[in-house]
């Protein structure tokens, strides 16, 4: 889907905790430490050291391999997205939607079946911000709203919400006013308003403390090898390294993601994104109709405002039944609204809504008429981004896996080149490479232009000084042509389909040609070095 599902906690944790060779982006560099290594180390980390204990206890002799390396990660975040389907579950009844309804919505909806289960921070943001609905919806056995009980709760998820992503704070920001007046609203006094707040704060800056401290040890080591050093060294000299440089990896966030020079550098959109594209991209005609909703209650609170009730046949203002709870408008519209302040946007960035989206849709049967739509929306989208989008990628990565550790190449030591060029950037850690082997170089060549991966594809043909050397060049279907006129012959090519580039996308003539899996596939093209 993008690199940062594997950049931002898989690849990582490889590194540290299975010593294997990755690239280590920018945000988990000790120069500029923008991501906090908590939440990667309880979700990668964890799983990456379970199998690494279970080999070392000789329980499995290859359990360190590119599959359980692509596939152990996906299958806790798998089972941390039913956090997700429980929220719904209980938010239903008290925003007045069906349960079982808001359930198959959300389980049949490409967003929980494709982003929900891979390893984005965006999901664990949708993960806490849905706990954090949970715990300002309550409700007495009457029916009506219930007094707040859960301060120290509140505080904790939203500080480690911020800490994973500081644009948790867009998403929590209504909830968060939602339960101040319910405690404001409870009429118990000021001292008991005056708890809540104390309770809330207090937890809050206990979390942000624990997250502090790691992040602090983890940079000040740089990984988790280095951490080993710092524990045979006494405890004043730990404290001291820990007040020498106290990282707070939130406020490097922002101030990077402040700065709209560094933004271009990951790509400028018009403000309109989220609203135009984004929004639709992911939740289809969903996003269209509340949409509609939150026009028609805008349209009826101005009328209230201005007083035209034969206008507006005497609508009872912002708060009304006939067009559902606007709350949920408002859980919608406003972190989407704060999003759309930045230039940088993604469609993954919007993954949370998903929650108040579907609460709302189904809150008085919006979304029933739709659902043929509904249906066939989700089904291509599962198709074009779980299946097709960069499809050729990971099982590229795997069969290199297998070819570079293959028992020919364990007998007779090869050095092996990989090039990729117009793909996503590699995750190295699937080559399941230690970081002591230096005989295979991965090269990113991303989207150069032809010249310039020619100069570097004839560079490596024309290098004699290697003997044994074996030069692969992957790339997609849609751009072959291009290497052939780099006068270099390929042999052993291998097509992984199907793959999808919306970078270099296929030309629609040649999906109706005789070669229209070349133009969905990715090559795994093999330099002969004897030509």
């Amino acid at each position: 889907l993008h690199p940062d599902e594997f950049f931002q906690s898989p690849e990582v944790m490889a590194g540290d905790i299975l010593n294997l060779q990755v690239y280590y982006p920018w945000e988990f560099l000790s120069s500029s430490p923008c991501r906090t290594v908590v939440f990667p180390l309880m979700t990668s980390g964890v799983t990456y050291w379970v199998i690494k204990s279970l080999q070392q206890l000789d329980l499995c002799s290859s359990c360190i391999n590119s599959y359980t390396l692509l596939v152990s990660p996906r299958l806790l975040f798998t089972m941390f997205s039913f956090i997700l389907d429980y929220s719904v579950y209980r938010l239903a009844p008290f925003w007045e939607a069906d349960p079982w309804k808001a359930l198959v919505l959300l389980a049949g909806s490409y967003v929980t079946l494709v982003f929900y289960t891979r390893t984005f921070t965006n999901a664990l943001e949708g993960l806490l911000f849905a706990l954090l609905m949970v715990l300002v919806s309550s409700r007495k056995p009457d029916g009506s709203p219930a007094e707040p009980t859960s301060s120290p709760l509140v505080g904790i998820i939203t500080t480690a919400g911020f800490f994973n992503r500081p644009t948790f704070l867009a998403f929590a920001l209504m909830p968060l006013l939602y339960w101040a007046g319910l405690i404001v609203d409870s009429q118990k006094g000021i001292k008991t308003v005056i708890n809540h707040f104390l309770k809330l704060v207090l937890c809050a800056c206990f979390t942000a403390i624990v997250f502090v401290t790691a992040d602090t040890f983890y940079f000040t080591a740089m990984g988790l090898d280095n951490l080993y050093s710092i524990k045979k060294s006494s405890l004043f000299d730990v404290i001291g390294q820990l007040n020498e440089k106290m990282i707070v990896t939130p406020f490097n966030f922002l101030s990077y993601n402040l700065n709209p020079r560094n933004l271009a550098l990951h790509g400028s959109h018009p403000r309109v994104t989220h609203f135009t594209v984004n929004g639709i991209m992911l939740f289809g005609i969903l996003h269209i109709l509340a949409i509609g909703a939150g026009f028609k209650m805008l349209k009826k609170y101005i009328c209230q405002l201005i007083q035209v009730k034969s206008y507006c046949h005497g609508s009872s203002g912002l708060f009304v039944h006939s067009e559902g709870n606007p709350a949920l408008l408002l859980f919608y519209f406003v972190p989407l609204a704060f999003l759309s302040l930045f230039s940088h946007q993604e469609p993954r960035f919007l993954i949370p809504l998903i929650l108040p989206l579907v609460l709302f849709s189904t809150s008085q049967n919006r979304a029933v008429k739709w659902k043929h739509v509904i249906i066939i929306f989700n089904v291509l989208g599962a198709l074009l981004f779980g299946c097709l989008h960069q499809g050729g990628l990971i099982p590229c990565l795997l069969h290199l896996e297998q070819l570079v550790h293959s028992p020919e190449s364990s007998n007779h030591p090869r050095h092996y080149t990989l090039l990729f060029a117009h793909t996503y950037m590699p995750p190295r850690s699937l080559l399941n490479i230690k970081k002591r082997d230096t005989h295979i170089e991965v090269i990113d060549m991303a989207g150069s232009e032809e010249e310039t991966l020619c100069r570097t594809v004839e560079q490596r043909a024309n290098n004699f000084t290697c003997n044994d050397c074996r030069v692969f060049v992957i790339i997609p279907g849609t751009v072959r042509a291009s290497i052939t006129k780099c006068g270099v012959s390929f042999k052993n090519e291998t097509l992984i389909f199907p793959h999808l580039s919306m970078e270099d996308p296929p030309q629609i003539p040649f999906l109706f040609s005789g070669n229209w899996r070349s133009q969905l596939g990715l090559y795994i093209l093999q330099l002969d070095r004897d030509q």
